[in-house]
């Protein structure tokens, strides 16, 4: 298959790609192995110390180095972005990045990075994290304003949280060659753990969070799309949503991102589940259902051993740069070992291959593994 970002060839359209990937946790126990780790104390009922984490990761998989550079946790991927080349990439930023020592009340777990750490987010040039889910006010509302802080400062757009609603419901917007923009709006759903108390009103801090996945839900949320369009832009809708385990999609998330594409939404980025969900084309733009994690400090935490939680994939999206219609997906398998990406060996690739492809087979997609190791999603010609 081709490289996802190739659009060479006599009369090809004009194209873009786009990296996407699931959660991205840089907290808790992934904080302490990079240079600036904050105070390790932990609120949790089963663990009060984040590195426990780390020792638990080099129980299962041997020694980690500490400190880590920045770009340690991206291991294997860091190359892979830049063999793709996207022109944008995006990802669902699933902590906070504070020194702020209060968590918050009622919730059992609580995820931090230290400011001085987010280099490491940097060190992936991401350009939008999306903030809309169920740990980005993990440590209140100062929190929030020091992890929008941090980010601004990295130089990382961001979108689905704020200071108010007006700031959270802000898309980030990436500028591509040939004077387009990629436009990024994100919210999340109580489904996904996020706390009624944490939506963001006129008066305060907090993610947009979706009421529910009605058609009046969904035509508000486009009602935003459309006003921030421009004509030559392509859209994604970053959605935080559904619990952390299973292959089903319910109808009312693909009746919800149905009517999303219908109403111009190029690309749905869904995340939340701890591995990958179906993909899904509809009307000639991709639907990811779940992106599942990407970097978290998992390693060993034993359960669910069946869902392969510790393989992980990268989403390349070439799109129609004129259109926003998908021309190509390429999905590059990384493995999660020692807290760091590293690629999949070939077995692994085809078990995710194998399974993504069963998932996906009820919502029309066929996946097939590649000559070079990566997934691609096959579709049928015009």
């Amino acid at each position: 298959m081709p490289d996802p970002g190739d659009a060479s060839g006599a009369g090809a359209a004009p194209a873009l790609t786009v990296f996407l990937c699931g959660d991205v946790m840089t907290g808790r126990g992934v904080d302490q192995i990079l240079a600036h780790p904050g105070a390790p104390g932990i609120q949790e009922p089963w663990v009060r110390d984040a590195r426990e984490y780390v020792a638990l990761a080099e129980r299962t998989s041997g020694a980690i180095p500490r400190p880590v550079d920045a770009g340690y946790v991206w291991g294997d991927a860091l190359a892979e972005l830049e063999r793709a080349a996207p022109d944008a990439r995006i990802a669902n930023l699933e902590t906070s990045v504070t020194t702020s020592p209060t968590p918050w009340r009622g919730k059992q777990v609580h995820y931090r990075m230290h400011p001085a750490n987010v280099g490491c987010l940097a060190a992936a040039r991401l350009d939008v994290c999306a903030l809309a889910n169920n740990h980005v006010l993990d440590y209140g509302h100062r929190g929030l304003e020091e992890t929008l802080a941090s980010l601004a400062a990295a130089g990382v757009k961001t979108t689905g949280a704020g200071r108010d609603i007006a700031a959270a419901e802000r898309p980030a917007v990436v500028d591509v060659p040939g004077g387009r923009r990629v436009v990024v709006h994100a919210a999340g759903t109580r489904s996904s753990g996020i706390p009624a108390t944490w939506a963001a009103t006129p008066t305060r801090p907090g993610v947009v969070l979706l009421a529910d996945l009605s058609p009046a839900t969904a035509d508000a949320l486009l009602e935003r799309v459309s006003t921030a369009k421009r004509p030559g832009d392509v859209t994604v809708v970053s959605i935080h949503w559904g619990g952390n385990w299973g292959y089903d999609v319910p109808d009312s998330h693909v009746r919800f991102a149905h009517r999303l594409v219908e109403g111009g939404v190029d690309v749905v980025h869904g995340h939340s589940s701890h591995h990958p969900r179906p993909v899904e084309v509809h009307r000639g733009r991709l639907i990811l259902y779940g992106c599942g994690d990407f970097i978290d400090d998992y390693e060993g935490i034993g359960g669910h051993e069946e869902f392969r939680a510790e393989l992980v994939l990268m989403y390349f999206a070439r799109l129609d740069a004129r259109t926003g219609a998908l021309a190509a997906l390429r999905m590059a398998p990384m493995r999660i070992r020692r807290m760091r990406l590293e690629r999949a060996s070939r077995a692994e690739a085809a078990w995710l291959a194998a399974t993504l492809g069963a998932i996906s087979a009820p919502h029309g997609s066929r996946i097939a593994l590649a000559g070079d190791g990566a997934l691609a999603l096959e579709r049928d010609p015009p």
